[in-house]
């Protein structure tokens, strides 16, 4: 078995996370930040504890070696979701710089905990650049589509295809809808969740033509998510291992296609942890 970081869908081996604990702190910061940060409501700490718990143990079940992002006091609750402030490559961590402001100091926070787990570091978005890791996914090992959305900008795209393209990795844009523009939260992940090399998990109203069509045209079969499951996250599914996935629980339309596709489907109650945060967020 080839073992890559360039995979949304290989067998997961290891991953970073941030539980409840180190990232909403307590019922306090909750209640000081969650409207600022755009939560669709404050979470319940106790609750929100609880959900991790049971979402950490589906990932522990798996295999996989687990490292954890400590409390740090210059990062907000949006830190609980760590994918989108680094990009795991082969060759090294991608730093990003966070489109949404108050996520500034997210990339600086997680580079530290890289270092000290002597992981690598390939480099990073700077300024003027924006890059958020919910804007990107690897389609195939040596392709990655990047969403140009408001929290990912040309210029940050231009610095990761001057990062990635000398290692032979495409970087496929993906422009993506306005939608409700640029406060709201919004990425490439939001639509598109690779579960294996020929299978993803879309919502294709939110999709542009040429996306979809060349992954049609890739041999991609697609599990698409109805309108009344992309709000509750029927759309963010994390692969585990190739047609094996952890996702929130409530969304049994897109669940039972996941089935109908051969695949194996975990659920975890996410709507503390994962739902409140936005419909992106799956932690």
């Amino acid at each position: 078995m080839i073992t890559t970081c360039q995979s949304e869908y290989g067998k997961l081996k290891s991953v970073f996370i941030k539980r409840p604990a180190e990232a909403f702190v307590n019922q306090k910061k909750l209640a000081a930040q969650w409207k600022e940060l755009s939560f669709l409501s404050q979470p319940d700490y106790k609750v929100a504890n609880q959900e991790y718990a049971d979402f950490e143990n589906l990932i522990v079940n798996s295999g996989a070696k687990i490292y954890t992002l400590p409390f740090d006091p210059q990062v907000t609750l949006d830190s609980i979701y760590c994918r989108d402030a680094a990009i795991a490559t082969d060759y090294g961590m991608i730093i990003c710089n966070m489109g949404k402001a108050t996520r500034s100091n997210e990339p600086v926070a997680e580079r530290k905990s890289f270092e000290e787990n002597e992981i690598k570091i390939l480099g990073e978005i700077k300024i003027p650049g924006t890059v958020e890791g919910g804007d990107v996914a690897w389609v195939d090992s040596h392709t990655l589509a990047v969403g140009h959305t408001y929290r990912t900008n040309w210029e940050g795209i231009h610095q990761l295809k001057n990062l990635l393209e000398p290692k032979g990795v495409h970087i496929w844009v993906v422009d993506m809808p306005h939608y409700k523009g640029p406060s709201d939260v919004f990425h490439l992940m939001s639509v598109f969740s690779p579960i294996d090399k020929d299978l993803a998990v879309v919502y294709s109203p939110l999709m542009t033509i040429s996306f979809r069509n060349t992954l049609l045209l890739k041999g991609y079969n697609l599990v698409e998510v109805p309108d009344s499951e992309w709000d509750s996250m029927g759309c963010n599914v994390l692969a585990i291992a190739p047609r094996e996935v952890i996702m929130v629980k409530g969304n049994p339309i897109t669940k039972r296609g996941l089935q109908d596709a051969g695949c194996t489907v975990h659920e975890y109650d996410g709507q503390e942890i994962s739902v409140k945060g936005g419909v992106d967020q799956l932690v």
